[in-house]
C-alpha cells in the first residue's frame, strides 16, 4: 500500500527501489547498523519489554496444585494453560483457539497494521530490547559499529567481538532453557540440569536450539521478519487505506527541502511589498524566493528516520514489506521537528485516508465493529474453556455381546467405561441409574477411582427386571457422582428380548 504521493516507483532521488536494504547489489548480506533510537515511544516500548520479559522468565517458576501454571508439553500431549489441563480430548477447543487466533490476526492487522510486530513479537523484543542494547553497550552506536567492522583485527576488535560472541551465546542458551521449561516444566528442567550425564539427549537438543537462537540474533536478525515470517507478506492483502500504520504525512512533508527559519519568511514578507513594480528585479527575486519557501514541505530530508530503522527502509516511500511498525522513525522525526521548531507528527500512527483528508485518528464505526467481533470470538473461546468438563467419560456396550438372562429372571448387559481425569487430584466416583430401577455390578473393583491426570477403565453389568424392558433397545441414563454430587450423565443402549407384557 503506497500513499498517493508514492504511487510513482521512484523516490525523490530518481532511483527505483527494486531490492531490499539487507541485500547488496552483489547479492550478499548487507548488515544494517541502525542508530540507537530514543524518544517517548521508545521509552514506552522499553517499559513494555521489561514487563514482557518479566512474564517470560518468571512464568515457568509459578506452580499451581503442584503443576506449572503454563506448559505446552507436545511430547506427552499435555497442555496446561493458567492452571487448566488440556488433553487430546480437548482438541476442539484448540481448533477453536486456532480459528480465533487467525481471525484475530486478520482483523487486528486490518485495523491496527503490524503493531504486534513492533511491540509484542518475541523476535522484535529479544532483538531490539535485549541483543541490540548489548550491542550498543559493547560496540557503540551506529558510527562506532561501522568503524569497528571496517578496522583490522587488532586487540580492540578481538576483545569486543569475543565479549559480544560469548554474551550473545550465553543469552541464547538461557532463552533455549526457558523455552524448554515451557515444554517440560521448570522442575523437570532443573532435574535435567542437575544430572546432565543422564540426559545427554536433552543437553544436545538445548545446544541445537541455542545455536539456532544465536544464529538468528548474531547474523540473521531482521531477515526473520523479511524472509521467514509470513506475516509481513500477509499485510499486503490485509491492509487497506483505513488501516492504522506507521505512516509518513506526505501531504504535509512534500516537497522535501532543507530547513528554513520562520524568521527568514517574515523578513521576506516585510521586504517584498509588491510583485508588480520594476525595481531592478530585486523585489521580484525576493517574491520568487518567498513563493519557493512557502511551498516547501516540512520534511527537511535529513534521513534521520532512515538511520534509526532496524530494517533499513525509508518510511517516506510508503508502507513496505520490511516495516515492522517499531516506531523508531516516529521518535527520530519528532526530535528533528522539535529542534527545527515545527509541529511533531510528520511520521505518526495514521491511516492513508486520514493523511489525505487531514482527519485525526478516531475510534470510528469500522474499528468498533471489528473490535466487537474480536471480543465475541474471545468470549466464545473463554466460555468453552471455563465450561470444559474436568472429567471425560466414554461409555459403550461391550461389542460382540447382546444380553444375558440371569437365573433370577433379570436381564444383564456388559458395558465398558473409560474415564479421563483432567484435574490435579485423584477422583473417587460412584455410578447410579437415573431413569429406571436396577443394579450396577462392577467387575474386579471394590471402588472407582481415577488418578490425577490419568485414565481409568472398568467393566460393569447393568441388571434390569424383564418387566422394565419394552423394546429391543432401551436408553439407559447412568449418572456419575463425586461425594454425592452428580458431575456427569451418560447414555447407553440396553439390549433385551422382545416386548414383554
Amino acid at each position: 500500500m503506497n500513499t498517493e504521493h508514492d504511487n510513482k516507483p521512484y523516490d525523490e532521488k530518481g532511483s527505483y527501489r527494486d531490492a531490499v536494504a539487507t541485500i547488496s547489489k552483489e547479492g550478499k548480506r548487507n548488515f544494517i547498523n541502525p542508530k540507537k533510537p530514543s524518544g517517548k515511544l521508545y521509552n514506552k516500548r522499553t517499559i513494555f519489554s521489561i514487563f514482557y520479559l518479566t512474564i517470560f522468565f518468571g512464568l515457568p517458576f509459578i506452580y499451581l496444585n503442584d503443576e506449572p501454571l503454563f506448559m505446552l508439553n507436545v511430547l506427552e500431549r499435555k497442555f496446561i494453560i493458567f492452571g487448566m489441563i488440556f488433553w487430546p480430548q480437548d482438541f476442539f477447543i484448540f481448533g477453536l483457539a486456532m480459528i480465533t487466533f487467525i481471525v484475530f490476526i486478520i482483523l487486528f492487522t486490518v485495523i491496527f497494521g503490524r503493531i504486534f510486530c513492533g511491540w509484542a513479537c518475541p523476535q522484535t523484543i529479544f532483538m531490539e530490547m535485549v541483543f541490540r542494547k548489548i550491542e550498543y553497550w559493547i560496540d557503540g552506536d551506529a558510527t562506532q559499529q561501522k568503524k569497528l567492522s571496517s578496522m583490522p583485527w587488532n586487540s580492540e576488535k578481538i576483545t569486543k567481538r569475543t565479549l559480544k560472541f560469548v554474551t550473545f551465546f550465553l543469552i541464547a542458551f538461557l532463552i533455549a532453557n526457558f523455552f524448554l521449561a515451557y515444554l517440560i516444566g521448570m522442575r523437570n528442567l532443573q532435574q535435567y540440569i542437575s544430572t546432565p550425564a543422564e540426559h545427554v539427549g536433552t543437553l544436545i537438543s538445548l545446544l541445537i536450539f541455542t545455536t539456532v537462537f544465536f544464529f538468528v540474533y548474531w547474523w540473521f536478525r531482521e531477515q526473520v521478519c523479511i524472509v521467514v515470517c509470513p506475516y509481513g507478506r500477509l499485510q499486503g492483502v490485509l491492509l487497506d487505506k483505513n488501516s492504522i500504520i506507521v505512516a509518513y504525512d506526505h501531504v504535509r512533508g512534500e516537497p522535501r527541502g532543507k530547513h528554513h527559519h520562520k524568521e527568514s519568511e517574515q523578513q521576506i514578507e516585510d521586504t517584498c511589498v509588491c510583485t508588480d513594480c520594476d525595481r531592478g528585479g530585486k523585489c521580484k527575486d525576493i517574491a520568487t524566493k518567498f513563493n519557493a519557501i512557502s511551498s516547501q514541505g516540512d520534511c527537511i530530508d535529513c534521513n534521520a528516520c532512515v538511520r534509526v530503522c532496524p530494517t533499513g527502509i525509508d518510511i517516506r516511500n510508503g508502507t513496505q514489506l520490511e516495516c515492522i511498525n517499531c516506531t523508531a522513525c516516529i521518535d527520530a522525526c519528532d526530535a528533528i521537528m522539535t529542534s527545527t521548531h515545527q509541529p511533531t507528527g510528520l511520521i505518526r500512527y495514521a491511516s492513508e485516508n486520514s493523511i489525505r483528508e487531514g482527519k485525526k485518528l478516531s475510534f470510528n464505526a469500522r474499528i468498533k465493529a471489528y473490535s466487537t467481533v474480536l471480543l465475541l470470538l474471545l468470549g466464545l473461546l473463554t466460555f468453552f474453556m471455563v465450561s470444559r468438563s474436568d472429567l471425560d467419560a466414554k461409555l459403550m456396550r461391550t461389542s460382540g455381546m447382546t444380553y444375558t438372562s440371569l437365573p433370577d429372571s433379570r436381564i444383564a448387559n456388559l458395558y465398558n467405561l473409560k474415564l479421563t481425569n483432567k484435574t490435579h487430584k485423584n477422583l473417587h466416583y460412584q455410578m447410579k441409574l437415573e431413569n429406571m430401577e436396577g443394579e450396577i455390578s462392577i467387575i474386579g473393583l471394590d471402588s472407582l477411582m481415577v488418578k490425577k491426570e490419568d485414565y481409568s477403565y472398568c467393566q460393569f453389568f447393568v441388571k434390569l427386571h424383564r418387566e422394565q424392558i419394552h423394546n429391543w433397545k432401551t436408553i439407559l441414563q447412568i449418572g456419575l457422582y463425586e461425594n454425592g454430587k452428580r458431575i456427569k450423565v451418560l447414555e447407553a443402549k440396553f439390549i433385551g428380548p422382545e416386548i414383554y407384557n
